[in-house]
């Protein structure tokens, strides 16, 4: 009751970043029965539904991802004064933001049940699908559907995300205050090296095998023509996105550290020093939106060079959600980052600096991070589109 009451009151921009968390969760939960619904429909192709299953791992975790990056920006998941009196320490203050995710995701999958239902015919109207240009066969029209299977399927978005939500709230005993003012934090992050060297290793493996996947049409599949995927390939793909996600925090030290070089000026100094100290919470989600960037980039190369073989409704779908929910996620950061220097910004203003300056300020980090973190994702993804291509 606490959970709805606070969402009752909550600020229309966060209101709105729960919206985005329920649809992504609906979104992923259409997925998920969709897999349900083909193999009630195509029992033989069992191997085919399972590849279609783990299709929606990607989908799965950027939904998470969107939703503790929800959870972290809540006003109403910090320690403000007088909480603690009240009986809302630290951990009680978890607990709800993890029951506030696990509701929102909720209502997303009760939604996608309802619309893949009608989609299906269950509900009548058997011809929205086919108004929405949607092959009914793909969710196993006509065919009895295992509910008990398909509400434990669903069931695993809301528990991912509050598991998620839950692990990266969790009180730690070195934090202090979740309202405190965060220590500057200026290390240069240890993953760059590795993130580096996998991003390396992941490009070398794809190479290697791709001779293996022109002896099996040429194309890496994509849902609805999954079988046949060489793990080679799959397994290069997501080392080189591990890569990119280990290396996001590094890189954006390193942008703060290039802005920093020579004699700088006042606006490069502040530039610069806050990537290095912000490096830690931007570098991830960056890294994140950098791997699907360059994954996006080399799937569309690769299948616009074979028209016969286009992408499907349901990898649209996939594809959407997970660009939606990374894109939003970085964002999101940015607002944390933002938040978290308000005291910073503050002091600033009080010592006179205008807000042309700290505007200025912030557009010249965004346009050091497009200009180092655009071309390397440009790079990666032409890598590993050359083995696929020729």
């Amino acid at each position: 009751m606490l959970a709805l009451r606070l969402a009752r009151g909550s600020h229309p921009l966060v209101l709105l970043r729960r919206l985005l968390v329920s649809t992504a969760a609906a979104g992923t939960g259409f997925l998920m029965l969709s897999t349900i619904g083909h193999a009630a429909g195509h029992p033989a192709a069992a191997e085919e539904s399972v590849v279609r299953l783990l299709w929606c791992a990607a989908p799965l975790a950027a939904t998470a991802q969107l939703a503790v990056s929800t959870a972290r920006t809540d006003p109403a998941a910090r320690l403000q004064r007088g909480m603690t009196a009240a009986g809302l320490g630290p951990l009680r203050l978890t607990l709800l933001a993890t029951a506030s995710t696990a509701l929102t995701c909720f209502l997303g999958v009760l939604l996608s049940l309802l619309v893949f239902l009608r989609l299906r015919g269950d509900l009548g109207g058997t011809d929205t699908a086919r108004s929405l240009g949607l092959d009914a066969d793909l969710l196993g029209a006509g065919h009895p559907l295992p509910l008990v299977g398909a509400l434990l399927l669903l069931a695993l978005v809301p528990l991912a995300a509050s598991a998620a939500t839950a692990v990266s709230l969790r009180p730690r005993d070195d934090a202090g205050s979740q309202d405190a003012e965060p220590r500057p934090r200026t290390a240069p992050p240890s993953g760059l090296p590795w993130g580096i060297a996998l991003a390396a290793a992941g490009l070398a493996i794809e190479a290697y095998t791709s001779p293996a996947s022109r002896a099996h049409g040429g194309l890496l599949p994509l849902p609805g023509r999954l079988i046949g995927s060489p793990p080679g390939v799959l397994g290069g793909w997501a080392l080189s996105a591990l890569g990119l996600v280990l290396a996001g925090p590094g890189l954006v030290h390193l942008c703060g550290r290039l802005l920093c070089a020579g004699r700088p000026g006042a606006l490069r100094l502040l530039s610069g020093r806050v990537l290095q100290e912000e490096s830690h919470r931007l570098g991830r989600p960056l890294g994140v939106l950098c791997a699907v960037a360059s994954a996006a980039y080399v799937a569309v190369k690769v299948y616009d060079s074979v028209p016969s073989r286009p992408f499907g409704p349901l990898t649209g779908v996939g594809a959407t959600v997970v660009l939606a929910c990374v894109t939003a996620s970085a964002l999101t950061a940015a607002l944390e980052s933002r938040s978290a220097r308000a005291r910073t910004t503050a002091a600033l203003r009080r010592l006179g600096a205008s807000a042309s300056v700290l505007h200025r300020a912030a557009a010249l980090r965004t346009l050091v991070l497009l200009i180092v973190l655009a071309p390397l994702t440009w790079t990666v993804a032409e890598m590993a589109t050359l083995p696929l291509m020729h």
